[in-house]
């Protein structure tokens, strides 16, 4: 039986993407969208994506519908909290877009929210289902690597000026926007940081507001992590890299996407894989689409789901961490 999907809300960078693995997906009976903000739907709805789509006249169409189990919430990062607590009030599962907003304690009232009504909340953190990402969560789970000690990630792009004036109402920065993709990870991997401590720059100059050049130092008792993001980087995504360093091996995923390169070295010969250096065969994966697969899953009860609601709130928290919003 499929599960009855809508979107609410179409501004966020993730929506059209998100709308075609909803289309696409043969678990979900993809059943409309809700875009409260007529200038933004006449801007962007006219997107492949939203072709044949039917679009809820008003909120309480979609929301008032007993028949949908769950909403992907794609409006701007400022009004998605707001908007996935009226899909949680309405008994709805909710796919939520990254960031998961500035304001901590309106956070932690969803997850509680989500909690006391049996319903998920999914991040959309497009990397958590990336072959390349999983191999290195998977093999550190198993303690492949031994003990890991340090981690190491960049993740920048090229931002034009109107760009960097929108996101400048974000104390984060660049990081808000793009490096808590990576946060995500480094949470997986090694848990709540210890400390946390962040470099948060103003460099190229156009938007003096945005900081568009940013390192965070992530402390553990035994481990450390370094993630790196700019928004004036030429040809950025090739160069997005993830690294993992333990006492029995290392990896090295560069680049992310659209073809992730996994660079694997071990202490001997195990797990079918050789002592030293050597590339890891990964499957490309098309975004979204395995993430939504495990939702699916997770609402017919066939799975526990890969994300607790506890790490969600770990991965935000030491969002707004990094960010200089919380201490």
């Amino acid at each position: 039986m499929k599960i009855r999907f809508a979107q609410y809300g179409i501004a966020h960078a993730h929506a059209a993407g998100k709308a075609s693995a909803l289309k696409s997906s043969p678990g979900v009976d993809f059943c409309g969208v809700y875009e409260p903000d007529p200038d933004v739907r006449g801007r962007l709805g006219t997107a492949s994506a939203y072709q044949g789509v039917h679009w809820f006249g008003s909120k309480g169409e979609m929301l008032d519908d007993d028949t949908i189990a769950a909403i992907a919430v794609e409006g701007p990062v400022s009004r998605n909290l707001e908007h996935a607590g009226e899909v949680l009030e309405r008994g709805k599962h909710v796919w939520l877009d990254k960031p998961a907003g500035t304001e901590w304690e309106a956070f932690r009232e969803l997850i509680g929210m989500a909690n006391r009504k049996g319903l998920l909340l999914q991040l959309g953190y497009m990397f958590r289902y990336n072959a390349g990402f999983r191999f290195i969560l998977d093999w550190v789970r198993k303690g492949e690597f031994g003990e890991v000690f340090s981690v190491r990630g960049r993740m920048s792009t090229y931002l034009n000026e109107e760009r960097r004036r929108r996101l400048s109402i974000y104390q984060g920065g660049i990081l808000f926007e793009l490096l808590c993709h990576l946060i995500d990870i480094v949470v997986a991997l090694l848990g709540r940081p210890q400390r946390v401590t962040s470099f948060l720059r103003n460099d190229l100059g156009t938007v003096p507001a945005f900081r568009d050049n940013r390192a965070t130092v992530f402390e553990y008792a035994r481990a450390i992590a370094i993630l790196e993001s700019a928004a004036m980087e030429v040809s950025a995504f090739p160069s997005r890299r993830l690294e993992v360093y333990g006492t029995r091996g290392s990896a090295i995923l560069e680049p992310f996407e659209p073809q992730p390169v996994l660079r694997l070295c071990l202490d001997g010969d195990r797990d079918g894989f050789v002592k030293g250096w050597q590339t890891v065969p990964v499957e490309a994966r098309p975004r979204y689409v395995a993430s939504l697969a495990a939702l699916v899953a997770d609402i017919r009860e066939e799975k526990e789901p890969d994300r607790s609601l506890d790490h969600e709130l770990t991965v935000q928290e030491t969002v707004l961490r990094a960010s200089g919003v919380l201490q």
